[in-house]
């Protein structure tokens, strides 16, 4: 373990680009470090950090990403405390990016748990993400976890603690932290020692950390962990573009009921073409027929057939995410 000490931190700090004291702004953020929706906010000055290289495909040469699942870790998403919003978030930009998510799971902060499922999951899954569980705290053990899962010690990373410590020249209460809570506070940057640190935004001090070339470790905070993962596009070997699916979606007043026999047939029709027919119904309302498939006309010429059938008309996405927010859909 690297032993880090005042003028080696003050060198490392000296590389890292400063906050720009034209453009800083303050912003607030939920302070827990798990899938919290606190309103419990502090408050941070935006910072100009620099971004890790790209480094080489971690898949090889010409692959890219097909299939992804997530772990979802918190006592608190499991007793009902907190809601978890990352695993809807990832969902969605798995099917954005023309990526296969195979399975999502929501575990406790317990060792075991954790060690098994992350190593089921990175022998199965080409992009696998972590979200909670690495805090200060007793119970933010996923560090520690994943380091005994793929068998590597764990270590400081210098340059992370740098970036903390730069971060923390703007908050009072760093100064006043006893000896116990500054120890607390560098768990934070306490990591698989052969683990990749990938710094993804310049204003975030907190890296994405990779294991196995698959694995992503991400905060459980929903705005830390939606704003790194976007920014961890240009690191990941994305499907390319003719590969990402469109989908069309279709509005009917009709009971899923009656337009079930259609959809049955349609979905038979369509199989060997790789499309996918879903029907959401809307208590009360009617129904969303989706269609998904990479062939964006031949949805499209599918979609005016579902149109007449169902006596429906096709939505936006927009429409139909304001009906899901409402809770309508």
């Amino acid at each position: 373990m690297h032993r880090l000490t005042t003028a080696r931190l003050a060198s490392l700090a000296a590389h890292i680009r400063r906050p720009n004291p034209h453009c800083a702004r303050i912003r607030t953020m939920s302070s827990s470090a798990t899938n919290s929706q606190s309103t419990t906010a502090s408050v941070f000055l935006d910072y100009n950090f620099s971004i890790s290289p790209i480094p080489k495909n971690p898949l090889g040469e010409g692959k890219h990403i097909k299939t992804a699942a997530a772990l979802i870790i918190g006592d608190e998403i499991l007793n009902g405390k907190t809601l978890d919003r990352n695993s809807n978030y990832f969902a969605r930009f798995c099917f954005e990016q023309g990526i296969d998510l195979k399975r999502i799971e929501v575990i406790a902060d317990d060792e075991d748990e954790i060690i098994e499922a992350s190593r089921r999951m990175v022998q199965r899954y080409d992009f696998v993400i972590t979200s909670g569980g690495i805090g200060p705290t007793h119970d933010d053990i996923t560090y520690a976890s994943l380091a005994k899962s793929f068998e590597q010690g764990l270590t400081y990373h210098p340059e992370t603690l740098a970036r903390m410590e730069e971060t923390g020249k703007h908050r009072k209460w760093v100064g006043k932290q006893t000896e116990d809570q500054k120890t607390a506070r560098k768990r934070m940057a306490l990591f698989p020692d052969a683990a990749e640190v990938l710094f993804v935004a310049s204003d975030i001090w907190v890296p994405v950390i990779r294991l196995e070339g698959k694995l992503c470790i991400f905060p459980g905070i929903p705005s830390l962990f939606q704003k790194m993962l976007d920014n961890l596009k240009p690191f990941l070997p994305l499907p390319p573009d003719h590969l990402r699916p469109f989908r069309l979606q279709v509005f009917t007043p009709l009971p899923e009921s009656s337009i079930a026999p259609f959809l049955t047939d349609l979905q038979k029709r369509v199989h060997s073409e790789g499309i996918r027919i879903g029907s959401y119904p809307v208590l009360q309302q009617g129904v969303y027929v989706s269609l998904i498939g990479a062939n964006r006309d031949r949805v499209k010429t599918l979609g005016e057939e579902v149109e007449s059938e169902v006596q429906g008309r096709v939505v936006t996405e927009e429409e139909a995410e304001a009906k899901r927010k409402s809770g309508c859909a």
